[in-house]
């Protein structure tokens, strides 16, 4: 698991450039909080890069506005999430309200082809939910019958368990590490 781990943040490194932090320490700082890397701005004069003039600050999107997905059964693989998981299905009016992430770190990183950190190799994607508490859902899912694999060890960044959904999606827990109020 450990060279996967390094093998993600190399993957989050090049998405998100030179400035993701490497350092463990660092790293376990950032997965914490909600902030994203300050990146020094390019030097007056810089050249056009990436259809962006130098100086000027890239719109980027907020966060997730949906995950959509192909399933065989929807209807009972929608049940499944929010019976197991608590994600509530979309809203059917405008009038209703559907589920609500609380913020947080989210890892955003394409894989190689061939990796093989979502297991099965005929699955192109895996979903990773953030955790309070990584041993009570773990427990939570196990009293419910589904199966769950705690990784043993513990990241700079938090605690992995892996499960997967009745149609053998690939699931990842993650409970962020919380900061050392100490001080």
């Amino acid at each position: 698991m450990r060279f996967q781990r390094r093998q993600l943040l190399r993957s989050l490194s090049l998405v998100f450039g030179s400035s993701l932090i490497w350092s463990r320490n660092q790293l376990g700082i950032a997965a914490q909080t909600a902030k994203q890397p300050k990146v020094s701005p390019p030097p007056a004069g810089a050249s056009v890069r990436g259809g962006i003039a130098a100086g000027t600050e890239m719109e980027k999107v907020t966060g997730i506005g949906g995950f959509f997905f192909r399933a065989k059964d929807r209807k009972a693989l929608g049940l499944w999430y929010q019976q197991h998981l608590g994600i509530l299905p979309i809203p059917t009016s405008y009038g209703e309200t559907g589920w609500q992430q609380e913020a947080g770190p989210t890892a955003f990183a394409p894989f190689a082809e061939k990796s093989n950190y979502f297991g099965d190799a005929q699955k192109d994607w895996m979903l990773n939910f953030r955790v309070r508490d990584l041993d009570k859902m773990a427990a939570q899912l196990q009293a419910a019958g589904i199966a769950v694999k705690i990784d043993p060890q513990s990241y700079p960044n938090g605690r992995f368990a892996r499960l997967h959904d009745p149609e053998g999606n690939p699931i990842e827990l993650w409970q962020p590490k919380v900061p050392d109020t100490k001080g």
